[in-house]
């Protein structure tokens, strides 16, 4: 099915409109999903009261969460709506809504507990989580003309809805990165030799050719090993796996007594945190985070008991 000459022609046209690969394979993934839900009929054949069963079927049925459902549809509105030219409409049922939940924040003394027993590959990772409020992939993705000291700040490419955002660098984090960036210069020359570079976005690498060769385009953080570029199928290096980094938050957290549920995004949330602890407006840490919404911002304010940053309870004027 993957190969299918149908699914081939969607996985086309997507690049062809720049969407992301993240996006590209999660739209395939949930086509191609309905597509054997519907016992391998044609989309061409269905239409929205096939959409509708398969939505609810995946809320009833599988109790996948709103997220989840919502990425579902959006795949098949994509299918139906610009892709087949056949639109949908309105299929007449009530989206699931996902519930507010306050994220896990960790405090300082928690953060530096974490960062102790890590390589110093993976303290240097988790700093930049933590004081850059970047998310796991954003990070990994650096590259070293992201890397701006004049202004102490850094520039996050194709984030979350492929936009582009500046945010906060640590000065404390100098000489960490630089040494980082010495050793993935070294590794990139290395692979020159053998007519090898970082991956490259693909317009970029056929309007460039020898832009691999341009410590600009290296990965901060390359993998250790080579891969086929996921468009081109050229050998490359491309940045570290994320798994890796997840292994290693996971086995720092075993040896702390922090018995929270935290993940890599926890450093990001206590980075948002952190900062309106310290009076930082709510807007420019929306700013940073890159958010579109505010209301996705203040989620923040109640984590640390206030509307307002800055705000606090009237029982400590008096006691």
């Amino acid at each position: 099915m993957s190969s299918s000459p149908f699914l081939n022609q969607i996985r086309r046209f997507l690049r062809v409109q720049n969407y992301s690969l993240r996006t590209e394979k999660t739209y395939i993934d949930w086509i191609k999903r309905f597509i054997y839900f519907n016992n391998l009929k044609h989309p061409e054949t269905l239409g929205p009261e096939e959409v509708r069963i398969f939505l609810d079927h995946l809320a009833n049925d599988r109790h996948v969460t709103p997220n989840t459902q919502r990425t579902a549809l959006n795949a098949l509105s994509f299918l139906y709506n610009i892709y087949l030219k056949q639109p949908l409409g309105d299929l007449g049922f009530r989206r699931a809504s996902a519930k507010q939940r306050i994220p896990v924040v960790l405090s300082k003394q928690e953060v530096a507990e974490l960062l102790r027993p890590m390589t110093p590959l993976n303290q240097l990772i988790f700093s930049l989580l933590y004081g850059s409020g970047l998310r796991i992939s954003e990070c990994l993705r650096l590259r070293v003309k992201d890397i701006d000291w004049n202004n102490q700040t850094l520039i996050v490419r194709n984030g979350k809805g492929d936009k582009d955002r500046v945010t906060l660098l640590s000065q404390y984090l100098k000489p960490a990165i630089e040494q980082q960036i010495d050793m993935a210069i070294n590794i990139q020359i290395n692979d020159n030799k053998q007519g090898i570079g970082p991956s490259l976005p693909f317009a970029l690498g056929k309007k460039f050719p020898n832009a691999f060769r341009q410590p600009a385009w290296m990965f901060i953080f390359p993998s250790v090993t080579l891969c086929a570029h996921p468009l081109t199928g050229e050998l490359c290096r491309h940045h570290l796996h994320g798994s890796s980094i997840r292994k290693a938050l996971n086995r720092s957290l075993k040896s702390t007594n922090i018995y929270k549920k935290i993940n890599c995004h926890s450093f990001r949330h206590s980075f948002a945190t952190a900062l309106l602890q310290s009076g930082t407006d709510i807007r420019t840490v929306q700013s940073l985070l890159g958010h579109s919404d505010l209301r996705t911002t203040q989620i923040y304010t109640h984590v640390i008991g206030q509307h307002y940053a800055g705000t606090t309870s009237p029982l400590d004027a008096i006691v």
